[in-house]
């Protein structure tokens, strides 16, 4: 028998797929779909590889090598998957192996050490220091200063390197003992064995299976292990739940009932499951009771025996959707994101790969979730970004989704307040089918009122920087009323930049073409590419100067200052920085839903779907904060974003406002967010995207080439326009190559070239041909990263 194999070849990939034999022991069990681990290369070593098919022995020129080892007992990808992998091979640059790698958990792929070997080249003693007597030596092994000595002598030819996989433990199980009442009455422990006695007596009164490690809380092991070795305890090893505690202590809840708009929206949906149709945009205001429309549903999908995919953008969302999931629908619920550690995401994996999951809630990768039977796909706030993945494979969840629904004749839903012009333009055609949510769900609960403050009528004036009389005013108030504030600034850290008075030098990253943020609790310049960390400068590193001035703020210093002007107040603060522990995002929500702080502040991750009714006033800090990036996109961000924000504020009882603090407040984005006014925006936005030839008018991809050598990634640059331009028509635009706004990080110089086009039949093969060119031996330090429809230029 023999499997064709598609491996993961470290550094080197392609989608050609290999023939292995299959050992006559393996031979009724291999499937296509399983891992496995193969031998590879001139010196076989071994890594790890997908079975694409299974057919009989057939005459080969040559002999095969053999599978070594099979990592699995049943599939972990199923034929949807490959053909999804099919289809996105079109439209995602990456190799075959790259997209279905990312349909699985992390802990099933195979992590790899780095194998060394001397060469004749190789100076006889450092040979004998690093390997003694020993043929080959893992990289793994050998300390930091030797590790560093390896890799120049890799780079010099004397030492050859080569990957070994190995896989990972992946179920976590504890042991449970039950009590064999029959053996233990036989069992008569010696009068001085006093604790054997004790436990004999207590384990005579004992009837259910129990976890082993409570005996072990007031017993020795050696004690134990007398009566497991004597049969009275029976030890068997159980699979662990490392997401239960997900689960806990929710209460059930019913379905509310529906005004007339949410009904019709949830009746159109419903007719169309297990039908082809066309995806759903389901555009509703802030407050308007999506997230209701969206589980009853589901509740319809599981209803007809079919499942359903429920996709949020930000971890921050995910803990108070995935408790209104919970307490509706149970343990059919799975959770996939960001937040969970990987043993848990492969918990919840396999729960979803048995079928005990009918419900999938998560962020983007729970778009690959193996459910059977799919009915529905729902995206909250389709519009974000981080929709996009933004390293290789460079998908998109809503056209997955869009592949996914196709596949299962499922409907697919996505749902915003503020829906991405592409969605919006395509539900104008007609692509969509467009349904809309005009009013709040509570009848009580208007849209805030919005007022712009023009932040240079107080330059001088203010006595903290971040906060305008108006505003200030604005928070006392809410404080006296014992009402709550959430205030935005799009910026973490305490000062955007530290700069000399004398000279003019701003601390710059060594390793990156950027400032350094000042963070004041952990007294430390840090940059927010690349992790680069020191100690904050007390002199200027180029004139000697000791005046250094902070410039900027962030979220930090906006606390300091919030803080001194209402000392009284109870402040949380929410951003990268202080949600890094696992669990913070949802204990730091969770505080504030429960009243036990007046203020949130914090970045972005605080401006969508979070549901507080005590919150009647918001503030916007910085509205400028993302305005002004090198980006086509920036005012439609800005305009979401604000949008987004201002629909946190009045969402019961009490009546909202919103202060947006702005250098620009006269900037057609801050304009129509005042408004709420998202159809004058698209109208607008459009306009301008016609002018300028972008999306939704044109298609988009970017190419970026990174090299640590600027000479040399200039000259790849345009080594990969020759193969562009000889490829493509003369219809086509492409702009480049020019280094990236941010030109350098991780010591990398980044190059970019852009491709706009309307129509162009030959793009997929001649950006293949990009692809393939990046394996080229030569171009082994080359990085080329090929993004179709970009959602970001930065």
């Amino acid at each position: 028998m023999i499997a064709k194999v598609i491996v993961d070849v470290p550094l080197m990939q392609t989608d050609k797929p290999y023939s292995y034999e299959i050992p006559s022991e393996f031979e009724d069990m291999v499937e296509a779909g399983m891992r496995v681990h193969v031998p590879f290369g001139i010196g076989n070593r071994l890594i790890q590889g997908i079975v694409t098919e299974v057919s009989k022995e057939v005459d080969t020129p040559e002999e095969l090598k053999s599978i070594v080892e099979v990592l699995d007992y049943t599939p972990v990808l199923n034929q949807e998957q490959f053909w999804l992998a099919d289809q996105l091979r079109k439209s995602v640059f990456s190799y075959k192996i790259t997209l279905l790698k990312s349909m699985l958990p992390s802990l099933l792929n195979s992590s790899y050490d780095k194998i060394l070997y001397p060469q004749s080249s190789l100076d006889p003693s450092i040979q004998t220091k690093l390997f003694g007597s020993k043929q080959e030596v893992a990289f793994s092994s050998l300390d930091v200063a030797d590790q560093a000595q390896v890799m120049r002598l890799v780079r010099r030819g004397d030492l050859l390197l080569e990957y070994q996989a190995k896989d990972q433990k992946q179920i976590k199980t504890e042991k449970w003992y039950r009590v064999d009442q029959e053996k233990l009455k036989e069992l008569q422990p010696s009068a001085r064995a006093k604790k054997r006695l004790v436990l004999k007596e207590k384990l005579q009164l004992e009837t259910q299976e129990k976890p082993l490690a409570d005996l072990y809380k007031e017993f020795s092991k050696p004690v134990v292990a007398y009566f497991v070795e004597q049969g009275a305890l029976k030890v068997s090893e159980r699979e662990v739940n490392r997401a239960a505690q997900y689960f806990e202590g929710k209460k059930q809840s019913q379905a509310l009932i529906l005004n007339q708009e949410q009904a019709r929206a949830v009746e159109a949906v419903v007719s169309q499951i297990g039908k082809t149709s066309t995806p759903f945009l389901l555009e509703g205001v802030t407050g308007s009771g999506k997230t209701e429309v969206y589980l009853q549903i589901i509740q319809e999908v599981l209803k007809k025996g079919k499942t359903a995919i429920m996709l949020v953008p930000e971890i921050s969302l995910t803990p108070q959707m995935t408790n209104r999931f919970i307490s509706r629908f149970g343990q059919e619920v799975a959770i996939l994101h960001s937040g969970l550690s990987n043993g848990e995401k492969y918990d919840q994996w396999r729960k979803v790969e048995r079928g005990e999951a009918k419900v999938v809630v998560g962020a983007r990768s729970a778009i690959f979730a193996p459910l059977k039977n799919l009915g529905a796909i729902i995206i909250d706030e389709e519009h974000e970004a981080s929709y996009k993945q933004d390293s290789n494979p460079r998908y998109h969840a809503r056209e997955v989704a869009v592949l996914r629904a196709q596949y299962n004749q499922a409907v697919l839903l996505l749902g915003s307040a503020t829906p991405s012009l592409e969605s919006r333009a395509r539900a104008t055609k007609g692509v969509y089918q467009l349904l809309r949510l005009t009013k709040r769900a509570n009848p009580s609960a208007n849209i805030p009122k919005v007022k712009v403050v023009d932040f240079r009528d107080y330059i001088g004036q203010n006595e903290a920087g971040n906060y305008t009389p108006i505003l200030v005013e604005a928070i006392a108030d809410r404080l006296q009323k014992k009402e709550q504030v959430v205030l935005m600034l799009n910026r973490r850290g305490y000062s955007s930049f530290v700069m000399c008075r004398e000279c003019g030098t701003v601390d710059t990253c060594p390793n990156c073409d950027i400032s350094l943020t000042l963070h004041m609790d952990t007294k430390a310049m840090n940059c927010h590419y690349c992790g680069y960390s020191k100690a904050i400068p007390r002199h200027c590193p180029n004139c000697q100067s000791r005046s250094i001035r902070y410039y900027g703020t962030g979220t930090q210093k906006a606390y300091d200052e919030l803080q001194e002007i209402f000392p009284e107040a109870k402040i949380l603060r929410m951003d990268v920085d202080t949600t890094r522990k696992k669990g913070s995002h949802a204990a730091i929500l969770e505080a504030f839903g429960n009243g036990e702080a007046d203020i949130l502040l914090g970045t972005q991750m605080i401006a969508k779907g979070l549901d507080f009714p005590n919150v009647t006033l918001v503030g916007v800090l910085n509205a400028d904060t993302s305005l002004n990036l090198p980006d086509y996109r920036s005012s439609e961000r800005t305009f979401q974003l604000l949008t987004q924000v201002a629909g946190r504020a009045g969402r019961a009882d009490k009546e909202g406002e919103v202060i947006i603090q702005s250098y620009n407040p006269n900037h057609y984005a801050i304009q129509f967010a005042k408004e709420q006014d998202y159809e004058g925006f698209f109208a607008y936005e459009m306009k301008i995207r016609r002018q300028l030839g972008y999306t939704p008018y044109y298609f988009t991809v970017g190419l970026t080439l990174s090299h640590k050598n600027e000479e040399v990634v200039v000259k790849k640059a345009h080594q990969v326009m020759e193969i562009l331009r000889s490829g493509l028509s003369d219809q086509i635009q492409l702009l480049g190559p020019t280094p990236k706004p941010i030109a350098r990080t991780h010591n990398l110089y980044h190059y970019q070239i852009i491709v706009k086009y309307r129509f162009e039949e030959g793009i997929t093969q001649v950006l293949n041909q990009v692809l393939d060119f990046t394996q080229e031996k030569e171009n082994k330090d080359l990085r080329v990263s090929i993004d179709n429809e970009p959602q970001s230029f930065m």
